[in-house]
């Protein structure tokens, strides 16, 4: 080996060492970061419960200011067969997963009586056409209605099937192979079947999602590092401890305290990743109810974020976002809310919650 070779090994060898030993200090930049910004010296306020409807922000709202569909939908809550809804009506729409409104409703007069043990396993074999989910209830010899259930006997049942969802309205394909099984269950229990006609129900149905369309809304905010990307791994334990529950998609959720979601939160890479510059956080609008006020909580969040990681609240195309724009975007999401609650279908509502899953 020349002395030429060997000045040139001991220089790569130098340079190697010195990538390494800079990598592992950003790295440590980065853990440190994060671990300053949620250091116990701070109030741990990530999430304080939602303000109440009267503090002034309520939620997002991106439908046009005049919804045409409102009427429409409100319209299509009659049942198609005479008669049909004073048994229906007979018990809150809450607490049957039959709703007139949202369901094309189809009655199914029993000749005698059937119990729901011999009922159950008949219907549960009918649980969705296409995407849409049907759903059951039985009128009792009592004259109530419930879901049908072990125990009771019935000699009316009522079958739903969802109108609408986010993908698309209720169509002549489903709706022939859901007629086409019921008459096949008809036979079966030695009941009559009163049959909507087709093009009410697709009529409805199409209303109903143009109702979803408009208010398919979904609102996002951003905090962007100002300086070195955090580090996941710390990041994601410290949000966890701030009360996000880590879903295995790697998405993050903020819960609402009965089960369901005030608003998520993206790291923008993947469960690989070491370090990210980027948080979306993103609120779901229909499905959270106004008192609830998930923009306000998300807005406050980031915030929060922003404060303690050394970070900006942005917009999509990475503006920063002032209080005041945040400001009438909250009044937006309170015009939204007044839109849904016109149309009987209010934010975070069992219906909402069904039509915008």
């Amino acid at each position: 080996m020349t002395e030429l070779q060997a000045s040139l090994m001991a220089i790569g060898g130098t340079i190697v060492v010195g990538v390494i030993t800079y990598n592992k200090w950003q790295e440590y930049k980065a853990k440190k970061s994060v671990q300053r910004a949620f250091s116990s010296e701070h109030d741990d306020v990530l999430m304080q419960p939602p303000a109440t409807a009267g503090e002034g922000r309520q939620e997002p709202s991106l439908a046009p200011e005049d919804a045409p569909a409102h009427a429409d939908v409100a319209a299509a809550g009659a049942l198609p067969q005479q008669g049909a809804a004073e048994p229906v009506a007979a018990v809150p729409q809450k607490e049957l997963p039959v709703d007139d409104l949202i369901d094309c409703s189809i009655s199914l007069t029993i000749e005698a009586p059937v119990r729901g043990e011999k009922l159950l396993p008949k219907l549960q074999t009918l649980r969705h056409v296409g995407n849409k989910p049907v759903h059951f209830i039985g009128q009792r010899e009592d004259g109530g209605w419930e879901p049908v259930a072990h125990g009771s006997a019935y000699h009316s049942l009522f079958a739903g099937v969802q109108l609408a969802n986010r993908s698309s309205p209720l169509n002549e394909i489903e709706y022939s192979e859901l007629i086409a099984r019921l008459r096949q269950l008809s036979d079966d229990i030695d009941a009559d079947l009163d049959v909507p006609d087709m093009g009410h129900v697709m009529a409805r149905a199409r209303s109903l999602h143009q109702f979803v369309a408009e208010h398919d809304a979904q609102l996002s905010v951003n905090v962007q590092s100002k300086g070195a990307p955090w580090a996941i791994n710390t990041l994601l334990s410290a949000l966890e401890r701030q009360g996000f529950d880590l879903r295995p998609d790697g998405r993050l959720v903020m819960p609402d305290g009965d089960g369901g979601v005030l608003f998520s939160l993206s790291t923008n890479v993947t469960l690989a990743a070491e370090t990210t510059s980027r948080l979306t956080l993103l609120l779901d609008v229909p499905r959270v109810a106004p008192l609830r006020d998930g923009f306000g909580a998300m807005t406050a969040c980031a915030r929060m974020l922003a404060a303690r990681l050394d970070g900006v609240v942005v917009d999509d195309g990475n503006q920063p976002l002032s209080d005041a724009a945040l400001n009438e975007i909250a009044e937006q999401v309170a015009a939204f809310y007044s839109h849904m609650e016109n149309a009987n279908i209010a934010a975070g509502s069992t219906r909402a919650l069904r039509l915008f899953s």
